[in-house]
């Protein structure tokens, strides 16, 4: 019995680490192909150019970062483009869940599956996201990649950059936003079409409560700060 409990544990070891490097594999070469299409120079270049109104790193307020880095990445400035505390946390709520709704997915992995990837979820696309991630990290600094998030993201409402979004939704210059605009809008990209406050208003709300007791809890903001915001 002793001897069949070992191969069985050996054998289901096994499937694990050949499933895992066949992934891995596929995943590498996904980031390969896209890389050798258009190097990380080339896609920023694209990026520059075909954004309406480009937002830098430095027109953008302090209070937004904050927010964004609280509720998307708290360890962006950080982590070498990788979460792995992040990424463990997620992995064992896919697999008690069997699903792949957690990604753990840092902001450098999610400029990466904006600007090379689709959004379908699949663990190939999860590896080759990680592999770009990477690329970035070594190819700019953690402003420059901030800033780019920012400019690729989607905002709902048809806004697809910082810029659109803070003049459609607040007719405002993206350096002139509060700390009520900042906090509501770095709730947005995590589900456009649910949080866009044209379209639910109140879960938009929601939203932007969770960004700020995350900004609470990693001491961006008081307890008091907060609570006036949503007054």
């Amino acid at each position: 019995m002793k001897k069949f409990i070992k191969t069985f544990i050996f054998s289901i070891i096994l499937i694990f680490v050949a499933s895992f490097s066949f992934l891995t594999y596929h995943g590498y070469l996904l980031y390969k192909n896209a890389i050798e299409e258009m190097s990380i120079t080339e896609k920023i270049d694209e990026i520059r150019k075909d954004t309406t109104e480009y937002t830098e790193y430095k027109e953008l307020p302090k209070d937004y970062i904050n927010a964004v880095v609280a509720v998307e990445d708290r360890r962006f400035f950080e982590h070498n483009g990788i979460d792995l505390i992040s990424i463990a946390r997620a992995v064992g709520k896919d697999i008690t869940t069997l699903s792949l709704a957690e990604g753990g997915s840092t902001i450098t992995q999610q400029l990466a599956k904006n600007t090379y990837f689709t959004q379908k979820k699949e663990f190939t696309r999860k590896i080759a996201e990680i592999f770009m991630a990477f690329e970035y990290e070594k190819e700019c600094s953690k402003e420059e990649i901030f800033e780019l998030y920012v400019n690729t993201m989607y905002f709902g409402d048809g806004y697809y950059s910082i810029a659109e979004a803070t003049q459609g939704y607040f007719d405002k210059k993206v350096a002139d936003m509060n700390l009520y605009e900042s906090t509501l809008l770095a709730g947005i990209p995590n589900a456009p079409s649910v949080y866009a406050p044209t379209k639910n208003p109140e879960l938009a709300k929601q939203r932007q409560a969770q960004v700020l007791k995350k900004m609470v809890k990693y001491n961006f903001l008081t307890k008091e700060e907060a609570e006036k915001v949503i007054e």
